[in-house]
């Protein structure tokens, strides 16, 4: 049945713009279809739903209810729904249910990120957590609000994957000590496991291995940048109960009507921004500084430069949608994303310098000092 339900589930969300330009969408003209005319029954239904009439002295009204109060609203009226027993059917109609317009502004879409992920952390931190629930919470159900609100925090996991690689060129270091068949072992054993989640992903969801890489590359882009701010921002509420204010998610096209991608050209600055472009530019930077060290070196070592700048290129091929979508259409970006940005990068790349600076390669036939170990 959850095999089943995936397609089903896939086709309703694809975009509904009715225009051949949009991969994976609504089939052109299927907008323009005539619907067939509602009966009483439905239109019934609809007037219940719409006017709450269903939470009048019912045990759905008096025992759960909507809960509000949280930014993540439905999480928390779901969880609480399960933690007391309660059990939720999978609904699938045949016509879409609700209809919404989604950002597609880079600026637009962090920000709607960092509201959710906030919410989340809100969650982790208060009773709703999954930590806490009774018995009645089924064991998959319990996985599921556990991965609500822990997500964000792998932000700072995924902040330190980065910036490694970057760090392993500039001291000449591997990221591994030493390789040995257990790590080997453990790391082809993940890689298998990996492969085998996306394939399952993009049989289940119909999707093309593009769009699969797509999504790949914003998981990165929002993790090294909503998703952080979101664990600050909870973690400021709870800590010190500093209020948390959002930016209301843009649903308006831009100025040029014609155009279904005006919106998408637009550059808005935000502090959201800044981490990502400091993880590009040092992971430039250190594969830049590895290069010149390698040329001038008494033994260049390029399959050492070659090996630690592939997980360099690897983390700048995840973050190269975001590159491009700071260009925007006229190639303008603010004069101050690029000064702060490259500071920022030049102050960690000299520091990690001088904390761990390159060791000294001494050779008979050249002077001591210069070259270095890589």
């Amino acid at each position: 049945m959850l095999a089943e339900s995936i397609p089903v589930a896939e086709y309703q969300a694809r975009p509904l713009a009715d225009h051949p330009a949009v991969k994976y969408g609504r089939p052109p003209g299927a907008l323009r279809v005539p619907r067939e005319p509602l009966d009483a029954t439905t239109v019934a239904e609809a007037v219940s739903v719409i006017s709450c009439w269903y939470e009048d002295k019912t045990e759905w009204g008096g025992r759960v209810g909507w809960i509000y109060g949280s930014v993540t609203e439905d999480v928390v009226t779901g969880y609480r729904m399960h933690n007391r027993g309660w059990h939720s059917v999978y609904c699938v109609t045949k016509r879409d249910t609700f209809r919404g317009g989604a950002p597609i502004n880079l600026t637009d879409r962090l920000h709607q990120v960092l509201r959710w992920a906030t919410g989340s952390v809100e969650i982790f931190f208060s009773r709703n957590n999954a930590f806490l629930a009774s018995r009645k919470l089924m064991l998959l159900q319990r996985l599921f609000y556990l991965n609500v609100g822990i997500y964000p925090f792998t932000s700072i996991f995924l902040i330190v994957y980065c910036f490694l690689p970057a760090l392993s060129l500039f001291s000449g270091s591997f990221i591994v000590e030493s390789l040995n068949i257990a790590f080997l072992v453990y790391l082809l054993i993940i890689t298998f496991c990996l492969i085998g989640l996306a394939l399952l992903e993009v049989k289940w969801s119909g999707v093309g291995l593009e769009e699969w890489w797509r999504n790949e590359q914003f998981w990165l882009i929002s993790g090294t940048s909503a998703h952080l701010a979101a664990v600050v921002q909870g973690l400021l509420k709870v800590v010190a109960g500093i209020e948390i204010s959002f930016t209301l998610t843009s649903k308006g096209a831009g100025d040029d009507n014609d155009d279904i991608y005006a919106e998408l050209y637009l550059v808005k600055w935000t502090s959201l921004m800044i981490p990502p472009i400091v993880i590009a530019m040092t992971n430039i930077i250190a594969m830049a500084w590895a290069l010149i060290r390698t040329v001038y070196s008494a033994v260049p070592q390029w399959s050492k430069l070659v090996g630690g700048g592939f997980f360099s290129f690897w983390v700048l091929a995840h973050l190269y949608p975001f590159a491009k979508g700071l260009m925007g259409r006229r190639r303008k970006t603010p004069t101050i994303v690029y000064v702060w940005s490259g500071l920022i990068a030049i102050t960690l790349s000299l520091l990690w310098i001088a904390i761990s600076p390159p060791t000294v390669v001494n050779t008979p036939t050249q002077p001591s000092g210069t070259g270095g170990s890589f």
